[in-house]
């Protein structure tokens, strides 16, 4: 038998599928003595890995797995992530965001508390530049969506090289100032990785044009202290911020009353059970049959 472990915020919905499922020759275990496989929230396994001594292999249920990947933890069996089901969610987060920001959906909706009828300008997302960093999965649908709102798309990746058709063109992660002076928004959909810490400095900024900013990605990738400055000082219109180094973030941190920053406390792409089961089903198979499996991590580069 094939004992697996749930070590997740949404056990009992994971329960329920896996019994209904009646996959062959799996078990569910409590006991973590026993457990070969592990179907968790990286956050919450993360600190109890020494506790699997048969561990072989861990699938998260997160499209992140950055709590897993440092150094100090142990990296002696297999780990595969969620990747495929998150476009749309983090497209609808970018877009819904955008436009209420430039038709001033906010300040109507005031007015009409207020009985106040007034017009504002507004701007049209198409002819707009979007700088996306970072083209796997996610970053292609929203380049493919942005594309449907008249928007140019320009990918940044480590290569350079064109993940799809719909960016125009792609630079490689070394000319990313090159691309930010293009930009009107810029989407960080960045994993953590040592490479990926405080990119977004104040430097990186400074090569920003009144451009909107967005980080789904990672926190890691944003140097908090530099994002202020950047928006006292006009390189940054706006920041939607739903990521951070720290989380939940502290009652006494400047973001929450900033008026230049629009927080969400990491719910840009929930990871809905249905679908990660889905992704967990197709590659417990892959392993009962001693098959590669999807979405496997490098350790190394830590995605």
């Amino acid at each position: 038998m094939i004992k697996v472990k749930i070590v997740s915020r949404q056990q009992q919905r994971y329960v329920q599928l896996l019994t209904n499922a009646q996959l062959p020759q799996l078990e569910i275990t409590e006991d973590p003595q026993q457990a070969t496989v592990l179907l968790a929230d990286p956050p919450l396994v993360a600190p109890h890995l020494a506790e699997y001594p048969h561990l072989q292999w861990l699938q998260s249920t997160y499209a992140g797995i950055d709590a897993l990947i440092k150094p100090e933890i142990r990296q002696d069996y297999r780990l595969t992530n969620i990747r495929g089901i998150f476009g749309p969610l983090i497209a609808e987060y970018i877009l819904g965001h955008i436009l209420n920001h430039q038709r001033h959906f906010p300040r109507y909706k005031l007015q009409q508390q207020q009985s106040h009828w007034q017009s504002h300008p507004y701007q049209s997302m198409a002819g707009k530049t979007m700088v996306i960093i970072g083209t796997g999965t996610i970053g292609q649908h929203l380049a493919k969506v942005g594309a449907v709102f008249g928007c140019h798309i320009i990918g940044v990746n480590r290569s350079g090289i064109t993940a799809s058709a719909d960016f125009q063109k792609t630079y490689a992660i070394t000319a990313l100032n090159t691309a930010l002076t293009q930009a009107d928004y810029v989407v960080s959909i960045l994993p953590a990785t040592t490479n990926t810490d405080d990119l977004f400095d104040q430097d990186r900024f400074s090569h920003c044009k009144n451009a909107l900013f967005f980080n789904v990605g990672r926190g890691n990738a944003v140097d908090e202290k530099g994002l202020l400055i950047a928006l006292e000082q006009q390189y940054l219109c706006h920041a939607f911020i739903d990521v951070f180094k720290t989380e939940p973030l502290t009652t006494d941190h400047p973001f929450w009353r900033h008026p230049k920053i629009t927080l969400t406390p990491h719910i840009a792409a929930e990871s809905f059970p249905e679908q990660v089961f889905t992704i967990f089903k197709a590659n417990y198979f892959h392993f009962q049959q001693q098959q590669k499996l999807n979405y496997l991590i490098d350790f190394k580069r830590g995605y």
